[in-house]
């Protein structure tokens, strides 16, 4: 599995929409690259941006669910995170998403989003959140 791209938006201190592209040749030229910063900076929100998309999950929270959501920026209404991979040169969109009532900061958590698809024909794959991980191991 290849990271293609990621964006992001109200996760942690990451408030707002984020996008990394790693097709970039920046990242593709050298090889490796660090991911570097003060604490609190986001460092470790990329990482549960890439696992949220992927698993519904994060390695430190775990399971995000519509009951509790520790990850969505305080003050915000939504969060979501997708990631663009790659597997034997097939590309596939995952995508994780929640909000709150009406988009509203104090507003209710309502169901997480969850899906998997194909980039070039947009067919989604699985779109059950009880599935889409088993899906996408």
């Amino acid at each position: 599995m290849r990271l293609i791209e990621l964006r992001l938006k109200n996760l942690n201190s990451l408030k707002g929409e984020w996008h990394i592209d790693f097709s970039d040749p920046a990242f593709l030229n050298e090889g490796i690259f660090a991911i570097t910063g003060q604490t609190g900076a986001g460092k470790t929100t990329i990482l549960d941006a890439i696992c949220l998309a992927l698993y519904s999950q994060t390695p430190r929270l775990g399971d995000i669910t519509g009951s509790t959501n520790e990850i969505m920026t305080q003050g915000t209404g939504e969060c979501s995170a997708e990631v663009i991979i790659e597997i034997d040169a097939k590309r596939y969109q995952c995508y994780w998403y929640q909000h709150r009532a009406h988009k509203k900061a104090k507003g209710n958590l309502l169901p997480i989003r969850h899906e998997i698809s194909e980039v070039k024909t947009g067919k989604i794959l699985e779109e059950k959140k009880s599935k889409t991980s088993a899906y996408i191991q």
